[in-house]
């Protein structure tokens, strides 16, 4: 029986067009990231990259080699903790200052003023550009000014981690309640008090739960800026990456997975005891005191091994260095050969994150089904192994390696992204598949139809939006990462931006850093409309 019109899909014209148009535009965001499968089996690259990899074995285990392990593993926890208290120390006046849930629109009563509103959207644009310029860039600043240490590393989590959190605390602090705060209001309370007894109390799992996140983020930050010549354990990398040491490069591998699956432990353990049962209560308040009196000794702990210095960084010494800096790094250039070195390395980064979202999205999908244990007990366990092992090693120490396998280049930033991306969309595939509603596959299943195809129309279209939305997320945070691959020599703007740097062309440097802003802004925007579009 032929179907009329009307019963066509209306959405089929608009769904062939969509595909038409993203293989058309596949070819050539192909050529701009230089995609080479051959390069992968070229056998001049497999000697050199294979030789790297069989050199991982025996790890490296002597005493001396060891002992810089361990500072370096100290190091690289004082930085994280450090960096995300200034980065909370930043965050909590920003989020207070951009939170509509203090506005006079929102809980009132006061008299309205104009100069509010502005200040509102003034600190929203100064968290905006504190979190749009990746910690990785900061670091890199930071050294130039301060020399090379752990120090450039805080400073740097502080800057971009305090933009992130005030963000997310301003959102939290917008999304809970408003009842209790307009009621000390009405009962004569100040808007401090409505913050403290009315916002707080209801916000305050979700914006512990957030900082323990990011605490987890910066111990992986904190390796990336050791290759900048931050300190830590990637300071450590960088030197034996350098010398072609695989055992000490496994070694270093090792460590920093065995410290993120601690760091995840204790986050667990930490976010099980903020659930604790109202009937807990009693103990969750004295073990709460117990876990900030320990949390105010690794602080201090921390802040004395970085020997962290705020006085000395921004004395009257450091103050004519930063202001000599600050002189050479402004204005930003804007000569017509680096404007076009920053358009087409520009093209090179937004192709280098498409690509490398796109690979990622494409492996995590066949990783997906058995990590969601449906191939089996056995096969699910070594896949979350293998996922969690693919996201445990920042996307810059991949590339440092992707480089051995493919030479410089974009494709192999676009390959290091992949690998990263596909531990991360793997894990949320498998979970969303988890969790989506069996009966229509089950329906699907007893009605005759193969596994393949009741998978397919059962189970795919319910977790489809939740991995387009996953995907596009993580196309954001890919912009920012493929910004700053070319430090190792992946091309794209990092690449433009080492080079300006390792000259001292800081007005050069300054304008490539504001075209990364830019490029991240608009992938933002674009990322938002797809969700708003598909959503």
């Amino acid at each position: 029986m032929l179907l009329s019109r009307d019963s066509r899909d209306p959405a089929a014209a608009g769904r062939l067009i969509g595909c038409m148009l993203v293989l058309a535009l596949a070819w050539p965001i192909g050529k701009v990231a230089q995609v080479d499968p051959a390069a992968l089996l070229d056998p001049a690259n497999l000697k050199v990259a294979g030789g790297f990899v069989a050199s991982f074995w025996p790890l490296a285990h002597d005493t001396f080699f060891l002992g810089l392990l361990r500072d370096a593993v100290l190091q690289t926890l004082a930085i994280a903790t450090v960096g995300t208290l200034l980065a909370l120390l930043i965050a909590i006046p920003l989020a207070v200052g951009s939170t509509a849930a203090l506005s006079v629109s929102a809980i009132g009563p006061a008299p309205r003023a104009i100069w509010r509103p502005a200040v509102r959207q003034a600190v929203k644009a100064l968290t905006l550009f504190l979190r749009g310029i990746p910690e990785l860039v900061w670091a890199l600043l930071f050294v130039r000014v301060f020399g090379l240490g752990p120090s450039a590393a805080v400073l740097a989590l502080a800057l971009t981690y305090g933009g992130m959190l005030a963000k997310v605390f301003a959102e939290i602090l917008d999304s809970v309640d408003r009842g209790p705060a307009r009621a000390i209001l009405a009962a004569g309370g100040s808007r401090t008090a409505a913050l403290v007894y009315g916002l707080l109390p209801n916000a305050v799992p979700e914006l512990v739960s957030y900082s323990i996140y990011r605490w987890e983020c910066a111990l992986r930050a904190a390796v990336v800026m050791g290759l900048v010549g931050a300190g830590g354990m990637g300071q450590l990398m960088d030197q034996s990456m350098k010398a072609f040491n695989g055992g000490e490069v496994a070694s270093i591998l090792t460590a920093f997975l065995l410290l993120v699956l601690a760091a995840d432990a204790l986050s667990n353990l930490l976010r099980r005891w903020m659930d604790a049962p109202p009937d807990a209560l009693h103990k969750r308040i004295v073990s709460g005191w117990v876990l900030a009196l320990a949390g105010a000794l690794v602080c201090v702990s921390a802040w004395r091994m970085i020997g962290l210095d705020l006085g000395a960084l921004f004395g009257a010494h450091a103050g004519s260095d930063i202001a000599r800096f600050l002189g050479e790094f402004l204005p930003p250039a804007h000569d017509l050969p680096l404007l076009g070195k920053i358009a087409s390395g520009s093209l090179e980064t937004l192709a280098t994150s498409l690509v490398g979202t796109v690979l990622a999205a494409c492996l995590a999908a066949v990783l997906a089904l058995p990590a969601a244990g449906r191939c089996g007990a056995v096969l699910k366990a070594i896949t979350r192994f293998a996922l969690n092992l693919l996201r445990a090693v920042p996307e810059l120490v991949w590339a440092t390696i992707t480089v051995l396998a493919v030479g410089l280049g974009p494709f192999a930033g676009a390959l290091a992204l992949a690998l990263h991306t596909c531990g991360v969309l793997g894990r949320l595939y498998a979970e969303a598949l988890e969790n989506a509603p069996p009966a229509g596959e089950a329906a699907l299943r007893t009605s005759g139809a193969p596994r393949s195809l009741a998978f397919l129309y059962g189970a795919l279209p319910q977790v489809a939006p939740q991995w387009l939305a996953y995907t596009l997320y993580r196309w954001e945070i890919n912009i920012r990462m493929a910004a700053v691959m070319g430090f190792v020599g992946a091309g794209g703007l990092g690449q433009a931006l080492y080079y300006e740097l390792s000259l001292f062309r800081l007005g050069n440097a300054c304008a490539i850093i504001l075209a990364m802003l830019l490029l991240a802004l608009l992938v933002d925007h674009a990322s938002a409309m797809l969700r708003w579009r598909l959503g």
